[in-house]
């Protein structure tokens, strides 16, 4: 009896401490055994969420490869970032030409190049395909010009003025109404010129900085406020005539050239309009300048100061 009650005390303190050793923690040196539990949760989700979030990452680059949307927006940003780094780059243009009183271009370096022409169109902007015409031929020679718009012509169209700065040439103030500003008070001459001014930076994000007053009759006034807008006032040196021709003329184009040519002189500031013929006589005329030696100065390289 005795053996068999030592045997079974035996048998008990074993199992006891069998039990005991499978739930005890394994102690975490410097931590209590609750921090060490928590610790180890907390460090279990972590790894949790890390490997999500990596998974995630992975998903998404993958759909950003796989997803011609995604690449083609990526491509996008990257070109718009392009164009506007190559507008700045196109608005850095030195200032090596000035316009003396006579409305010529001059060379600020008397060594400079003298064999120069102003391109002008006045009176626009009105039709998308005479100024897409004019446009390609001017980027066939290489060259810039100035488009002097009337403001209620911009109001009717903004489009169009849109597509003339967005096709990178030059747009200048050419009062709003298309009126003789000489006798004019100097309310109504400030309205004409500053109302302009206004509704082409709201269209386009830039102002002019060239006034050209319909008929050539801006006065002192218009001098006098175009001055106080930061604008270059002038009128021209070689006018085409194109203005004056009918609609019905076949040889318009070889007129506009013939007078072109007749008071062609170094530094001509050349006055033409957005007109049908005008834009067929174009590229032979700019033809015809090259092979005299003439190149195309760049507006944007006058200075705002006539002297």
């Amino acid at each position: 009896m005795v053996k068999k009650t030592a045997a079974l005390l035996l048998m008990t303190a074993m199992l006891l401490s069998a039990c005991g050793g499978k739930n005890e923690a394994v102690p975490n040196p410097g931590r209590n055994n609750g921090e060490t539990n928590t610790a180890a949760t907390s460090d279990a989700s972590g790894s949790s969420d890390a490997a999500r979030n990596t998974e995630a990452e992975k998903s998404d680059t993958g759909k950003s490869a796989a997803n011609p949307k995604n690449a083609e927006d990526a491509k996008k940003e990257g070109s718009d970032q392009d164009s506007a780094s190559g507008q700045n780059d196109q608005a850095a243009v030195p200032l090596t030409y000035h316009m003396n009183k006579a409305y010529n271009i001059v060379p600020n370096d008397e060594n400079g190049e003298k064999k120069v022409v102003l391109l002008s169109f006045d009176d626009g902007p009105k039709k998308a395909e005479w100024i897409n015409s004019l446009i390609d031929t001017l980027d066939k020679h290489h060259a810039k010009a100035i488009f002097f718009v009337n403001g209620y012509r911009v109001k009717e169209n903004p489009s169009l003025l849109k597509l003339i700065h967005d096709r990178g040439q030059i747009i200048g103030n050419h009062s709003w109404d298309h009126i003789s500003l000489r006798k004019e008070s100097e309310a109504k001459v400030r309205q004409q010129i500053e109302d302009v001014q206004k509704i082409v930076k709201d269209t386009v994000g830039e102002a002019p900085v060239f006034f050209r007053p319909p008929f050539g009759e801006g006065g002192d006034i218009g001098k006098k406020i175009a001055k106080e807008n930061g604008l270059l006032y002038m009128t021209w040196s070689n006018g085409s005539l194109d203005w004056t021709m009918k609609s019905k003329g076949t040889d318009n184009p070889q007129k506009l050239i013939k007078n072109v040519l007749d008071q062609l002189h170094p530094g001509s500031n050349i006055l033409m309009h957005e007109l049908p013929w005008t834009t067929e006589a174009l590229d032979q005329l700019l033809t015809q300048l090259e092979s005299k030696g003439y190149t195309f100065v760049d507006p944007r390289s006058i200075e705002l100061e006539m002297r």
